[in-house]
């Protein structure tokens, strides 16, 4: 067997995290997914000694500050995860010639517009939270001229916290659900992107000369929060789960802390021309997501 290949993923417990772990990786490939009392990114002693002990072949970042409402007044602790750590991580892996991917976010944009937005349109945050990610982005672009940034948006799975699972959760409880229904873009599965960092990490540990900057993965097609709602509880309702009417709202009658981009839509071209990656449709994707939490529901 050859020599194992090591890749460091940060944020190991988050949506992402969970499914690069549960990835199927070559033979090779050995995964070190530490916690954050392991590895403090924030701290370069911590992260260079990290990488005396092993030889990294890449890094996958999908840690993150994500509670964007809170961020608003938690400033500083959303710019150290966000910024600082991915500065660190482009250091040290500058430092070891080894290529970083980073896991980045829509809300870099301020969400103008109806078109979907390609990877080189101007950036705007609109809050705390973007502002970091926007920041995390350019500390790994200049930090490290081997690195990805990949933008992804409306993250979904069947692990932790996401809209999917609080729409089933309250459909069990209520019969109408109020949803925002004038922010539009493209739901996206956490096991789809995982599979999207796994392309990319091992083509740029392969190949030195792989396509480096900004792409951006989602799944296929658009909708509103109250379309991702309603097309949750069909699947949900076709497969013996919880379901419930939706009625759309503007954005003004769900008032949060941050503004949210009334426009998330990202355009996803330069990934499949450069790493072949195709995106599949975001309903196809809700349907996997659904009929495996009904499963766990249902008794055996």
């Amino acid at each position: 067997m050859a020599d194992p290949r090591h890749i460091l993923v940060t944020g190991g417990a988050g949506q992402v995290g969970l499914e690069v772990a549960a990835a199927d990786w070559p033979a090779d490939i050995v995964l070190h997914t530490p916690t954050r009392a392991d590895l403090d990114l924030a701290s370069i002693e911590s992260v260079r000694a990290a990488f005396a002990r092993t030889p990294f072949a890449a890094v996958i970042n999908s840690g993150a500050y994500t509670a964007v409402d809170k961020a608003e007044t938690d400033v500083a602790a959303a710019f150290a995860a966000n910024a600082m750590g991915p500065a660190v991580l482009a250091e040290v892996t500058r430092e070891a010639d080894v290529p970083l991917i980073q896991v980045s976010t829509d809300y870099v944009f301020d969400g103008s517009g109806d078109a979907f937005y390609a990877e080189d349109d101007p950036v705007g945050p609109l809050g705390v939270y973007g502002a970091s990610k926007l920041a995390g982005e350019l500390a790994v672009r200049t930090g490290n001229p081997r690195s990805v940034v990949l933008r992804t948006a409306w993250v979904l799975s069947v692990h932790r916290a996401n809209f999917l699972k609080t729409m089933l959760r309250l459909a069990a409880d209520r019969p109408t659900l109020r949803v925002v229904d004038d922010q539009h873009g493209c739901p996206t599965s956490a096991r789809d992107i995982a599979a999207a960092l796994q392309t990319i990490a091992l083509r740029m540990i392969e190949d030195d000369q792989a396509p480096v900057g900004v792409f951006h993965f989602v799944n296929a097609g658009e909708t509103s929060w109250a379309g991702l709602a309603r097309e949750i509880f069909a699947r949900s309702a076709a497969t013996g789960g919880p379901s419930a009417a939706v009625e759309g709202i503007a954005t003004a009658e769900y008032p949060t802390p941050a503004r949210r981009p009334a426009n998330s839509r990202l355009l996803t071209t330069r990934l499949a021309r450069d790493y072949g990656v195709a995106p599949r449709a975001w309903q196809e994707a809700v349907a996997e997501i659904v009929s495996e939490l009904n499963a766990e529901r249902t008794p055996a």
